[in-house]
């Protein structure tokens, strides 16, 4: 089974490899040179096919339409110089956050709860 960070990370170095030393007959190249508008168009292409595979219930074509979005998402985030740490310092912040507010309510339940007590 591959590991999704590594499969992650190792695909985005081709595609920032494709940026900084584009090939021709590239793809990734291609898109590129064509800017950012262009891959906007695409990304909003396969989110699009995504959720028809969805609808039709066809779970594998979910997985490769997935593939393909996930691909033109690091497309665009090469292109804006983002980079997968990026993304999970930001998924990570907001899990803190999310785990903080959590354990807030707790507390503020527990500080409120009043015990109920039976006089029969």
């Amino acid at each position: 089974m591959a590991d999704i960070g590594s499969v992650l990370n190792e695909e985005f170095e081709v595609i920032t490899g494709r940026k900084n030393n584009p090939e021709e007959g590239s793809y990734t190249s291609y898109l590129f040179s064509k800017g950012t508008d262009k891959i906007l168009k695409k990304i909003g292409e396969e989110a699009t096919e995504t959720v028809i595979a969805a609808k039709d219930n066809n779970k594998g074509e979910v997985i490769s339409e997935a593939c393909d979005l996930i691909f033109h998402l690091e497309v665009l985030m090469a292109q804006m110089d983002i980079s997968w740490q990026d993304v999970a310092d930001k998924i990570y912040e907001r899990r803190q956050k999310e785990r903080m507010n959590v354990e807030k309510e707790a507390k503020r339940k527990a500080e409120n709860r009043t015990d109920e007590t039976r006089i029969d």
